[in-house]
């Protein structure tokens, strides 16, 4: 099977959160030690218009975070799995509970951790500063950074080989 016609079967984005929708980087504000993590906006932009393609889209995270919630819920999104260090677990446990098939998956990813649903799932991605060693495993790897832009970059390409992306983005060019 040929790498578009695997994309036709895509019904869901997974997303990696931390090195993938931000840069990696994690502060910590003041006493309250609250974490604070910077999200781009193109990112999000990107992830909307998937969904308004028709797909599921999601966060698999290996850390738990208020950010991550606060993101997911901003954005609407359909899933939300933290705390999984095993991510190939997580990943199981969401194909189950959304009852996806492993094929049914794009997942975006930066590091090692993420290599394990990256290969069972249908179509993967790494952001554009992805360790190298993802890259025997990633379907593509983005000219973007994580954090800046790189899941928006995926995001087109994936409907642009699903023939959606221009009619998905005629009511921002009309």
């Amino acid at each position: 099977m040929n790498l578009q016609e695997k994309c036709s079967k895509i019904t869901a984005i997974v997303l990696d959160v931390d090195g993938v929708l931000t840069d990696g980087r994690i502060g910590y504000s003041g006493a309250s030690g609250d974490e604070i993590k910077f999200f781009d906006v193109r990112d999000g932009l990107g992830i909307k218009i998937a969904m308004r393609a028709g797909l599921k889209a999601g966060i698999l995270s290996g850390r738990k975070s208020l950010a991550n919630d606060m993101r997911a819920k901003e954005l609407e999104l359909d899933f939300v799995y933290q705390g999984y260090k095993d991510k190939k677990e997580g990943f199981l446990q969401l194909l189950q509970d959304l009852n996806l098939t492993a094929e049914e998956c794009f997942y975006i990813g930066d590091d090692l951790i993420d290599l394990p649903p990256m290969r069972l799932c249908g179509v993967s991605a790494a952001v554009g500063d992805a360790v190298p060693e993802l890259d025997n495993t990633a379907d593509i790897r983005t000219k973007s950074r994580g954090g800046r832009g790189a899941v928006r970059e995926a995001i087109e390409w994936l409907l642009k080989e699903r023939g959606q992306w221009q009619d998905v983005i005629k009511k921002y060019m009309d």
